[in-house]
């Protein structure tokens, strides 16, 4: 093989080997922006534990609404990083919902969704007390780890 044919050859590998390289790092790359970012825990954050007493013959069809309405904000909300419903075992009339929002304005902006509005007007006449109580966490370092522990 002469000299030149043998430079155009090696040209050529080393060509297609960039070009390989640099769409493997494309696809990588556009695969991570795909990926939404998660909220990180900081100060801004709205942490609040809902208290609410649900009117006896309402509690299956309450449920049902909570539940709908807590998936499709988990779904489709980035600033909404928890809407953990659950209920006392000795009372399922207790309800609780832990709620955490990455700032006042996702907390805001959730108040208007359809969803929510849904929720909050089919539920009216369920609810018997509500009681909404702002919390601030000893340790927000540890908050990302929690939730990295349920995946």
């Amino acid at each position: 093989m002469s000299k030149l044919k043998y430079l155009n050859w090696a040209l050529g590998l080393i060509l297609m080997m960039a070009t390989e390289s640099i769409s493997a790092q494309s696809k990588s790359l556009k695969s991570a922006a795909e990926k939404p970012v998660p909220p990180r825990a900081s100060p801004d954050m709205i942490v609040r534990i809902s208290e609410i007493e649900i009117v006896a013959e309402h509690l299956q069809e309450y449920k049902a609404i909570l539940k709908e309405e807590s998936a499709e904000s988990m779904k489709i909300e980035p600033g909404v990083i928890s809407l953990f419903a659950m209920y006392q075992k000795e009372n399922p009339l207790q309800v609780r919902i832990l709620e955490i929002y990455a700032n006042k304005e996702a907390y805001q902006s959730h108040l208007k969704t359809p969803h929510f509005l849904h929720y909050k007007t089919a539920t009216q006449k369920m609810v018997k007390s509500l009681k909404l109580v702002d919390m601030t966490g000893f340790d927000t370092n540890t908050m990302p780890g929690i939730f990295k522990k349920l995946n």
